[in-house]
């Protein structure tokens, strides 16, 4: 019989390569646990090698969705949503400035068509953007479920048991005690769970797990991502969105007709306004008097009296800039100011035709103003004939005098008030059926009032002065009050606080999936060969981080004041002694026989 058939595999001597290939199994057998340790410290799923035949039609479609539903994919369609709104951003759109993207045709002739094409001018309503705005929210769902699914899982299993080898593991530390194995894990068992860890006696040794709200917060920032994302879209749906001019002793009701422009959702129903109404008593504006910031506003407060639905009780408050009246899901926002200045017209008998506050648009930030005044009814001229009346306005709350060679504004405050117009008469085309700007004249029809030279017939009125036009036309009085007009905004988003609540979620859960370690803790006492216990401690956590050690220490130091170190064995005793068994402190096949204890334990 040779020699290979009376020795088998299993009585062949171990030679060099023999021991190197024993060594090899028992590193991977070692790696293996270890991996077993620290498995399922995030519900991240794992990522398995792509079937590399052919995967057919069913095949790659569960390769796009694994694709679609990863986390790098939703992080990437969540930089091209932020990266796609940019735009909304930089162009004018129709749905915030109607009269923005006009001046904007008009100015590029080639980019606007080009813009039309793509959407640009209106980015959040067009088919790419909608589209990210979908991948994403199926991605974030997609990618959701199952860690949420596995995470449940975790919740209601149990940490996994202990290692053979704790010493592998990168917070270490042992020590010997005469306490009796089983009183010091009941000892570490008690410990842990005071420590709110999630514990439990595993064979030999104790598990505890800490750190749950790790993962917990990770699925709470999706899920409020979530939850903002339906949120917007519910509101981009059904919101509503109007912008009125009111002069101070004027008054607004909440319904379509009272709006100077309104936009709405697509599935927004005119019903769904909320009722209210308000007066504008009176509107305080200060201003900045010297200095660098001469002339930046302070205060900007309008007093309102207001009513909830058609019998409400009245009641008053003010509101100011960013500090809006808020009634039902209906917002009302302080976004603008401006003067009006009251204008008599009297014809040439002397009857008044006209007589009211003109609301005039400001031009800069020292609120020069322009406008028009129109007489549409009532007027006859110097022969008995029905006319229209036209006066271009332009108005400086402050003048800076006729030195200043110009018509600007010197302060926004109404220091110095001038009021300049220029006059026309003849058809305002007021009764075209085409819709009119209240602060802008159609002149095609309209001819100047001219002054002794020729000109055009325009004059600069103080409070208080009138203006006679030619050929006993009539007169226009600049009078003695120049009210104030503020501007609101009138918005009714439903899913705002939604989103304000996903918001706030999603920043908790985020700063806990950032600063909350998911670990674990194993305690392991067993009696050794000499009958005197020794005590295993290892910690593992998700990702490297000076908190398990400091832990560990920690926990070390307390169990070790329960169970304290027992005397070192003498030499005669200790080399008489068998072998300790793989894994235990000191064993000659262990990778670190010297492990450095975690800090507030003695070495043995």
């Amino acid at each position: 019989m040779s020699t290979t058939s009376e020795t088998g595999p299993e009585h062949t001597p171990a030679g060099p390569g023999g021991a190197a290939s024993d060594a090899a199994a028992r590193e991977r057998e070692q790696d293996r646990e270890l991996g077993e340790a620290g498995s399922q410290l995030s519900t991240a799923p794992k990522e398995d090698l792509p079937n590399l035949p052919a995967l057919g039609v069913v095949g790659w479609a569960r390769w796009f969705w694994r694709q679609l539903t990863s986390m790098r994919v939703a992080l990437l369609l969540l930089l091209l949503l932020s990266l796609a709104a940019i735009p909304g951003s930089l162009i004018p759109q129709t749905g915030v400035d109607e009269t923005r993207v006009a001046d904007f045709r008009e100015q590029h002739e080639f980019l606007a068509p080009l813009y039309d094409k793509i959407g640009l001018f209106n980015v959040y309503g067009s088919v790419w953007f909608s589209a990210i705005y979908i991948l994403l929210f199926i991605s974030l769902i997609g990618c959701i479920a199952p860690r949420t699914w596995q995470f449940v899982g975790q919740l209601r299993g149990r940490p996994p048991g202990a290692p053979k080898r704790l010493t592998r593991l990168p917070a270490y530390t042992t020590w010997r005690t005469e306490a009796d194995p089983g009183q010091v894990r009941e000892a570490a068992l008690a410990l842990l769970k005071k420590r709110r860890f999630r514990a439990h006696l595993a064979g030999d040794a104790v598990a505890a797990e800490k750190g749950y709200l790790r993962e917990a917060g990770n699925l709470a920032f999706h899920l409020a991502l979530i939850v903002m994302l339906i949120a917007f879209a519910w509101g981009q749906l059904f919101k509503s969105e109007g912008n009125k001019l009111i002069v101070e002793g004027n008054g607004f009701a909440n319904t379509l007709t009272q709006y100077d422009d309104f936009k709405s959702g697509n599935l927004f129903d005119v019903a769904d306004l909320e009722p209210f109404s308000f007066d504008v008593k009176s509107f305080t504006g200060t201003y900045e008097r010297s200095g660098p910031n001469k002339g930046t506003p302070r205060t900007y407060e309008t007093e309102l009296v207001y009513t909830e639905g058609a019998y409400g009780e009245e009641k008053t408050t003010t509101v100011k800039v960013n500090e809006p009246l808020v009634i039902g899901d209906a917002k009302v926002y302080l976004v603008s100011h401006g003067y009006a200045p009251v204008v008599t017209v009297r014809d040439g008998d002397g009857k008044v035709v006209f007589k009211d506050a003109v609301p005039l648009l400001p031009l800069d930030s020292n609120v020069t103003s322009s406008g028009v005044v129109k007489v549409l009814d009532g007027y006859r001229n110097a022969r008995g004939e029905k006319e229209q009346l036209g006066f271009n306005a332009f108005f400086v709350p402050t003048f800076g005098g006729s030195e200043s060679g110009t018509m600007l504004s010197q302060f926004p405050g109404l220091d110095y008030p001038v009021l300049a117009l220029s006059a026309y008469h003849g058809d305002l085309k007021a009764d075209s059926g085409i819709p009119q700007s209240v602060y802008q004249m159609d002149k095609t029809k309209m001819k100047e009032f001219k002054d002794s030279d020729g000109e055009l017939f325009k004059k600069m009125l103080t409070p208080g002065e009138t203006m006679t036009l030619p050929g006993g036309a009539g007169t226009v009085t600049f009078e003695k009050d120049v009210r104030e007009w503020a501007g609101f905004q009138m918005v009714q988003e439903p899913g705002g606080g939604w989103a304000l609540g996903g918001s706030i979620v999603a920043i908790a859960g985020l700063a806990g999936s950032l600063f909350i370690q998911r670990r674990r803790v194993w305690v392991r006492a067993v009696e050794g060969p000499d009958g005197v216990t020794v005590v295993e401690m290892a910690g593992l956590g998700r990702s490297e981080s000076a908190t398990v050690p400091e832990e560990l220490g920690d926990l070390a130091g307390i169990l070790y004041d329960r169970a304290p170190g027992a005397p070192e064995p003498e030499p005669s005793a200790a080399s008489s002694a068998p072998s300790e068994p793989s894994g235990s402190p000191g064993s000659p096949d262990s990778p670190d026989p010297q492990a450095v204890p975690a800090e507030g334990a003695e070495k043995p």
